[in-house]
This record gives structure tokens, sequence and C-alpha cells, in this order.
């Protein structure tokens, strides 16, 4: 019989969250007290790393601005059964956090999404909700599936999914590359609703609607292309030989009326247009075959990391062989519904 303590990591990306890193810290200490807690520092100028260490963190660092390049680097840095992955703001209920690593032990899931639910209207900024649902949306469309919240910075991850997961992303954008990795790969996840809060007062959000709203926009611009080229060079294809057969009407009008085609450098310009989308299309279909061979590379790389257990071993413990937590399930249901 195989009975083990998972080994749980909360992993907290901060940038200048003196105000508000120790009470997280604290938070999650009493929420998860078995788990390590790691802040990674990314060159704050204010007293952040002293006030997390000494609130008890293992502070380590991270020179290349930007959330993503954090995530990256505790990705590749941390070992653990089960990951905690949350922003160092002070918004999010640590009291939630053994009830999404529970769900994730207990269901064999490889990520549990903290899909944020507030009732105060200063929680969320003014375009964020729009934004959140428009980009969801987005890539709701082109993936097929999604989340509610595509965007929150709460989740919590096994070790098979952290260590298949290469990050290209350098800033927030890095929320969407975890959800599209999760449902291109068809890696079984979770959503469960918990309370968002307000930012303490004396903290500041380093979110710009419209500058990392752009950002995200382009992020599964690139996302879509990498893993679904075909889709995306296809798309493309169709509205360039669109193009080129709308300039080619007049062009044919003319020409069934006379006999003579006038607008001879028109008529260049469609034909190239048609070829162009025929290129396109013909991208399409040799970039799909590279993607799937990406993507069986990329699913060969979870499958060796081993699967929930101790730590260097390959073996699946049965859910009847895990040994409770030692944390408590403060309000569950009160935390699921927000």
């Amino acid at each position: 019989m195989i009975i083990f303590q998972p080994r749980v990591a909360v992993l907290i990306p901060c940038y200048n969250e003196q105000s508000t890193i120790a009470q997280v810290i604290r938070d999650f200490r009493h929420a998860l007290p078995e788990s390590e807690i790691y802040v990674y520092d990314n060159n704050s100028s204010d007293g952040t790393a002293e006030v997390a260490r000494a609130a008890g963190a293992i502070i380590r660092r991270e020179f290349y601005q930007g959330k993503g390049n954090v995530v990256r680097r505790m990705f590749a840095d941390v070992v653990a059964d089960v990951y905690v992955m949350v922003d160092g703001d002070g918004t999010y209920d640590a009291t939630a956090a053994p009830m999404l690593v529970q769900k994730l032990i207990d269901d064999h899931l490889d990520m549990v999404c903290g899909a944020r639910r507030s009732t105060d209207t200063k929680a969320f900024r003014r375009g964020h909700s729009f934004g959140n649902r428009l980009l969801t949306g987005l890539v709701r469309l082109a993936f097929g599936h999604g989340f509610r919240d595509m965007l929150t910075g709460y989740r919590v991850f096994s070790r098979r999914f952290v260590k298949s997961f290469s990050a290209v992303s350098r800033g927030f954008e890095i929320e969407t590359e975890l959800t599209v990795h999760a449902l291109q790969m068809r890696l079984p996840a979770a959503e469960v609703d918990t309370r968002y809060g307000v930012r303490p007062e004396g903290s500041r959000s380093k979110l710009n609607t419209i500058r990392d709203g752009i950002v995200i926009l382009q992020m599964i611009g690139l996302l879509v292309k990498e893993e679904k080229p075909f889709l995306f060079f296809s798309t493309l294809s169709f509205f360039v030989a669109l193009a080129g057969l709308i300039i080619f009407v007049p062009v044919l009008i003319v020409y069934l009326e006379t006999g003579l085609v006038p607008r001879f450098p028109t008529l260049i310009v469609s034909v190239a247009c048609v070829v162009f989308a025929a290129l396109l299309f013909a991208c399409g279909l040799i970039l799909d075959s590279v993607a799937r061979a990406r993507a069986e590379a990329k699913r060969f790389a979870y499958l060796a990391a081993s699967a929930l257990g101790p730590v260097g071993r390959h073996s699946v413990a049965k859910p009847s062989e895990l040994v409770d937590l030692n944390i408590a399930h403060t309000a569950p249901q009160a935390a699921a519904n927000g």
C-alpha cells in the first residue's frame, strides 16, 4: 500500500506587493500548513522580498520582467506533487485552497481554476469583466471548449501539467497560455467558484486594461497559429481568395460585355490574390502536420512526468491510499459559491 503526504507548493509571483504579501503568506500558511510557500520577486523596487522572507516564505528572484517569465522560472525550479499558483495582491481567497487541492487529487485532474466571483463592483476594474468574457469567448471559439474565467490568477496544477508546460509568454498573457495548453492537450481540468476581493488599500494594480487586452489578443492569435495552423491559414486563405474574386468580378463583367480586358492590372492583382490564397491553404496543410508532431511530443513529455505520488516515483496512488492533507476545509461551500 502506498501512503504519502502530497507535497504542496504555493507559488506567488510578485512585483511591488510589499503592502499585501505578508498577509497572503500568512493566509496560505494557515490554509495549507504543510505546504512550502515560494515568493518569486520580479525586480520589485519596494521591500517585497524582505517582507516575504520575514513572513516565512522561500524567496527566489527572476530578473526577466513579466509574469510569464516568472511562471516559467517557478515551474522549472520547484518540484512538488501539487502546485498552487496565486497572485500576491491579496484579492484571492486562501480558505478555498484546500478545496481546490482536494478536488485536483480526488478527481485526478491536472488543473483546477478558481473562477473569480465577487459581489463588490470595485473588485473588477472598468472593462475587465467585458474583456474577460470577450477573450474567453474567442478561445472557446478557436479551441472548442473554454472556461468561464480564463484570466484568473488562482490555479492548482498537477506535477504533470507543470513539467510538460513550456511557456512562451512574457507578461499577463500567461493565463491564456495555461488555459490553451490544457484545452489543446485535452487535459482533465475543472473550474470552481472562489471569492474575489478588492485590493487592500495601499496596493496598486499592475494591469492596464487596453494594453494588456491587446497583448492577450495577440497571444490568442499566436496560439491559434501555432496549435491550429490549418484553421488559421485556411481562414486567411478564404478572405484573401474572397478579395481576389471581388476584384475579379468587374473585370469579368466587362469581358463578357465587350470581349476586352481594359483593366489588365486589376486582373493581375485578382489572380495574385487567388494564387496567394492557394499558397496559404497549402501552408496550413503542411503546418498542421508539424503541429500534430509537436502535440505528440508534448504528450510524451506529459506522460514522462511522474503522476501523483511520491516525488521521483512513477506510480499513481489510488484515492483510498491518499492520506488526509491535514488541512482545514474552511467553509468549502461558501467558497465555491463565492
